[in-house]
């Protein structure tokens, strides 16, 4: 063995591109080894489709935002493109590495499956690698009775400080030598974008701009199309990205109470929160859920694929103003409200009855804060394949006409119909011929007509979905699933 190593440790930034509150980072300073601070952009992941180049730019953001927190440490990150076995495979050549550290990530299959190579590689190679809980998420469980205590727990920790001892973390040029023997990549990204940029230091704008008082319009703007877009917090980047920590917003908001104008908004944001937790809780235990429904009676199910009405529904073209507007500025800015989000795959899955898989990946890479553990049980909540939810169908046209009354929203993102009444911009199939010649406007030229009716789909979704909800496997898996991921109190109350 080659004594000259130089023994350090390491941090594997994966969903968690900060430097205060993260656990990983905190016990591996806590160590007092020298550390290396790495990230890898794999190829695993960049060839998955899932992801997409706003993803990419959102992290190497990121990542030049971290660098110049560390500017003031003489250090960087290491960045480089490649497998984490391979880079740590060629770091051991240098270094004698005991311990690696990092969060748990709750991702897609292939990061899970990634996770257990990495596992066994650490093992052979006398390596401990050490997975700190994410945002509460915890690991191992069989159902959620203790769940609860310790997510409170975990919340209840004041967010952890970023104190590194002098020359801990590796130098600049000890860095930039390492970098020499690896592939590494740009972190230059086009700065005309629509796109949220990327970054602790802009996420924290965002909050703070959002604490200093557009929390004040949160309830009143949460479902709103284009108020919600500075109504709500716009955080969600920044927490899927882990910019941000879901607790550190979580204690800030805590504080923020005793002095609120508005505690009520303050409340809900807050719920919200512990709500995303929950979720990602949730596929946490069940990683399935990425491929099919977790109620295994509505694998039953069976939807005919009809390439044309998905690809309206992504180009915008599917006739029905307000879900075009939403699909065109999702792929523009990588951002909708939650009701837009439900409304977008409820017609999907319900009027054009297309399965919730079928949309995916598209959603995943148009949604800048694209969250594995959100993701997908959200797709099928609003599918209606869960068993145990409310089966929600929005009618499109009722929400345009209540969340979007002037059709700003849809005058914006659909710009044929800008010229229109604001009565035949929300529903231009009722203009008349005498309308379209009166406004210069012909439907299926310059807009195309509804492609499905909306009440004859409505009624053939309901009637199905209501009558599986009787289906025996269906109801006891529904049963299975309150066990699992329900605790007793929940139930009860």
């Amino acid at each position: 063995m080659n004594t000259k190593r130089e023994p350090i440790d390491i941090v594997w930034f994966k969903r968690d591109l900060r430097l205060e509150d993260n656990e990983a980072i905190f016990n591996a300073l806590a160590s007092g080894k020298r550390i290396l601070l790495l990230y890898v952009f794999e190829e695993l992941l960049i060839e998955d489709n899932h992801y997409s180049e706003r993803h990419w730019n959102f992290i190497k953001q990121s990542l030049v935002d971290l660098n110049e927190q560390l500017k003031h440490y003489n250090s960087k990150v290491l960045v480089v493109k490649s497998d984490m076995i391979a880079v740590v495979n060629q770091l051991l050549n240098q270094f004698q590495i005991s311990n690696i550290y990092s969060h748990q990530e709750t991702g897609i299959l292939i990061t899970y499956q990634r996770d257990k190579s990495f596992s066994r590689f650490c093992k052979n190679n006398q390596i401990t690698w050490n997975e700190n809980i994410n945002n509460g998420v915890q690991r191992g469980l069989k159902d959620r009775e203790q769940w609860i205590e310790k997510c409170n727990a975990f919340f209840e920790i004041e967010p952890l400080s970023f104190q590194p001892a002098e020359n801990q973390l590796l130098t600049m040029s000890e860095i930039e030598n390492i970098e020499t023997q690896f592939d590494t990549l740009s972190l230059e990204t086009s700065p005309n974008s629509h796109f949220q940029k990327g970054g602790r230091t802009t996420g924290l704008k965002y909050l703070k701009s959002f604490f200093d008082g557009r929390y004040q319009n949160y309830m009143l703007h949460i479902s709103k199309p284009e108020l919600s877009r500075k109504g709500c917090s716009r955080i969600s980047p920044y927490l899927a990205w882990g910019n941000l920590s879901v607790r550190e917003v979580y204690h800030q908001a805590y504080h923020l109470k005793g002095t609120a104008e508005n505690k009520k908004s303050l409340d809900a944001f807050m719920s919200r929160l512990r709500w995303q937790s929950h979720f990602i809780q949730k596929f946490e235990m069940e990683h399935t859920m990425e491929e099919a429904s977790i109620n295994k009676g509505f694998h039953k199910l069976k939807k005919e694929i009809s390439k044309e009405y998905q690809e309206a529904w992504r180009t915008g073209q599917t006739g029905f103003p307000i879900i075009d507007a939403c699909m065109r500025c999702l792929k523009e800015t990588g951002y909708l409200n939650f009701r837009m989000r439900a409304l977008i795959v409820s017609f999907f899955t319900h009027n054009l009855w297309q399965p919730w898989q079928e949309a995916t990946t598209h959603l995943s890479q148009m949604f800048l804060d694209f969250e594995p553990g959100i993701h997908f049980p959200q797709l099928q909540m609003q599918a209606g394949e869960t068993g145990i939810n409310m089966l929600r169908i929005y009618n499109p046209i009722k929400n345009s006409l209540e969340h979007d009354p002037e059709a700003t929203f849809i005058k914006k993102w659909v710009p044929e119909l800008k010229h229109l009444e604001v009565s035949f911009a929300h529903q231009p199939f009722l203009m008349t011929e005498l309308d379209q010649a009166f406004h210069n406007f012909k439907l299926g030229v310059d807009y195309p007509y509804p492609i499905v009716d909306i009440k004859e789909t409505r009624k053939k979704a309901s009637d199905t979905l209501w009558s599986m909800k009787k289906d025996t496997v269906v109801k006891k898996e529904r049963q299975r699933i309150l066990k699992k991921h329900t605790s007793s109190f929940e139930t009860k109350n």
